[in-house]
């Protein structure tokens, strides 16, 4: 009965020293991801810039653009 409990107690160890470890593998993806999104973001914001300086008039969303030509 005794070896019994102790490889029950074994196999509950193993499993709860796996699923810590695939919480620290699932960790370093996360923060691994947080930094990309932040990168990406800083790239959009100053491509933002880059494009506002370039073309004034696209700073407002949805204004009016003159009719073509053909009108």
């Amino acid at each position: 009965m005794v070896a019994q409990s102790e490889k029950r107690l074994q196999v509950l160890e193993e499993k709860f020293e796996y699923q810590d470890n695939t919480i620290d593998a699932l960790n370093d993806v996360i923060i691994d991801q947080q930094n990309q999104i932040t990168k990406l973001e800083e790239r959009l914001n100053r491509l933002e810039s880059m494009l506002l300086n370039i073309q004034p008039e696209a700073a407002i969303p949805g204004g009016e653009e003159p009719p073509p030509p053909h009108y």
